[in-house]
């Protein structure tokens, strides 16, 4: 019977959480316009709000990725030769299980590495799958824009980032975040992208505004997480969802909009902040890519495309690449 080994790595521990969240909290909320980072989306209720959302009819690009992980992942685990799978932002871990299953039917699979900035999914999900596969699981609870100098090194790594999170940083934070990523793999290690590829408006805007309002409950969460940690005092009911594509920057933006006239008092960080009937706070952006710009923005980090999935089909992208 295999055995396994269960570390849990806490690089953001509550301190520099909180510290974190003081100063995008300040910066975003006295900044014109104002904006958050979605990384204070995932608390506990955040990441089960977005479980949802990925089972949701509107929101494709799960399924499409799934799917792609499903018919190609025998392939991706014989190209990696890996033995440990890293994953950036893992959430709950159930895609992972699709190329957990490849890597371990190649006979090489040993350990399992899932970062991720909530500690209650996280360790969950380790537990699970130390469990289920019988091997070494190191959890390690950080941001994966600051921790991956965290990430332990040994054997060959396949890093996983999946989910078109990618998406979620702005063009200079992804061009910096690609190229520390391709700092920290060396030889043998190589890195699986996922990416949301340009497609009609109509479609990518209902992924990001469902009829049921999962996605509007999720956007505003963070105002809940505002109050909780900081002693904001938000109504959520203050505020609409919102989501748009922009054609010039090629994203989806999510924000939420007064209204009313509001003033909103943030006890923690002495700071009470108005706003105007239909101002918006902005929250998220998403990036949508074509196959050319993401061969060009790895290239950019001196990383090396080897194979591609999903091309064809010009829903989705799957790219396994190296150290150039």
């Amino acid at each position: 019977m295999p055995t396994s080994a269960l570390t849990v790595e806490v690089a953001l521990d509550p301190y520099t959480f909180r510290a974190q969240l003081v100063a995008d909290a300040r910066a975003g909320l006295t900044a014109q316009p104002k904006t958050l980072p979605p990384v204070w989306f995932y608390d506990e209720r955040g990441s089960q709000l977005f479980d949802e959302i990925t089972r949701l009819q509107e929101y494709y690009p799960t399924r499409a990725e799934r799917r792609l992980l499903e018919r190609h992942a025998g392939e991706i685990a014989a190209l990696s030769g890996a033995d440990t799978l890293v994953e950036l932002g893992s959430g709950t871990s159930e895609k992972t299980r699709v190329l957990l299953d490849a890597l371990a039917a190649a006979g090489a699979l040993a350990r399992y590495v899932p970062l991720d900035v909530s500690i209650e999914v996280l360790t969950a999900a380790a537990e699970d799958i130390a469990r289920a596969y019988g091997i070494d699981v190191h959890a390690l609870v950080g941001d994966f824009t600051q921790h991956l100098d965290r990430l332990p090194g040994g054997g060959r790594r396949l890093v996983a980032f999946l989910g078109s999170t990618i998406g979620n940083l702005a063009p200079v934070a992804r061009a910096r975040f690609l190229r520390a990523l391709g700092d920290q793999l060396g030889p043998g290690d190589g890195l699986l992208l996922g990416t949301d590829l340009v497609k009609d408006r109509a479609r990518l805007v209902a992924a990001y505004d469902d009829a049921a309002g999962v996605t509007a409950e999720f956007n505003r969460n963070v105002l809940l997480v505002l109050n909780r940690e900081l002693g904001a005092d938000f109504d959520v009911e203050d505020f609409a969802h919102h989501a748009l594509w922009s054609e010039e920057q090629r994203w989806i933006e999510m924000r939420l909009r007064a209204l009313r006239p509001l003033s909103v008092r943030v006890e923690q960080l002495d700071l009470d902040i108005t706003f105007a009937e239909g101002e918006e706070l902005r929250t998220e952006t998403s990036a949508k890519f074509t196959v050319d710009q993401v061969h060009d923005e790895l290239a950019a980090a001196r990383l090396a495309v080897t194979a591609t999935f999903g091309v064809d089909e010009g829903e989705y992208l799957l790219t396994l690449a190296a150290p150039a």
